[in-house]
């Protein structure tokens, strides 16, 4: 008979941070709300919460309550930003992209592309080195991108990465955080004046609005 392995002992930490988590999913709540609907103690939330706060995954309003913090919304920020990319893409007629930062890179987490024969194809997944491209400026908090979005909102980028394409951004934030690039990719022959002046505008109204959901 072979002997039975030993269960694994529960992660008590990982459960009280579970059930914190789970306590705000209906939105903000101060420590004793928390406590009430975890059964944790006041004290052991106001703990456990604090450290959370450091980390990003709650964030601290001045009154006390506590929300979802910006680690929280990038975990769902692909099925948030899903109907925000596409109704970009139909409104600019042009491919559009959403990347995040991982290290030193940019991963295309959605990618959807324009009717347009002449047309950028970039399967998610994909990984361009930093500071590349108008997206990899805004995640990288170049101070080139930093003045940009500071004065439009967005940052632009002709033909610096790729001959013939150029690309504006804009950035998602939650919790002051950049959590995400939305970027509309052009092909340098359809650009009018430049791509930040041609779409610049919509784009920062859908990413303005793709926040404002991140942050709730």
């Amino acid at each position: 008979m072979s002997a039975r392995m030993p269960s694994a002992p529960s992660n008590r930490m990982l459960e009280r941070v579970t059930q914190i988590l789970d306590a705000l999913d209906s939105g903000a709540a101060s420590a004793s709300d928390i406590g009430r609907r975890t059964g944790l103690s006041v004290s052991t939330v106001h703990r456990i919460a604090l450290a959370m706060v450091e980390e990003g995954f709650l964030r601290r309003f001045d009154d006390g309550r506590y929300v979802h913090g910006w680690r929280v919304a990038r975990s769902r920020l692909d099925a948030t930003a899903l109907p925000h990319v596409l109704a970009l893409r139909d409104q600019t007629n042009e491919s559009v992209q959403l990347w995040v930062r991982s290290g030193e890179f940019r991963v295309c987490r959605l990618s959807a592309e324009t009717a347009h024969a002449l047309r950028v194809t970039l399967p998610v997944g994909s990984r361009v080195a930093l500071p590349a491209g108008s997206a990899g400026g805004v995640l990288a908090e170049t101070p080139e991108a930093e003045k940009s979005i500071d004065q439009h909102g967005w940052f632009e980028s002709v033909q610096s990465r790729t001959q013939g394409l150029s690309s504006v951004s804009a950035p998602l934030r939650v919790d002051g955080t950049i959590v995400a690039a939305l970027c509309v990719v052009v092909p340098v022959a359809r650009v009018n004046r430049t791509p930040g002046h041609d779409h610049g505008a919509a784009l920062v109204a859908v990413a303005e609005q793709l926040c404002a959901e991140l942050d709730t």
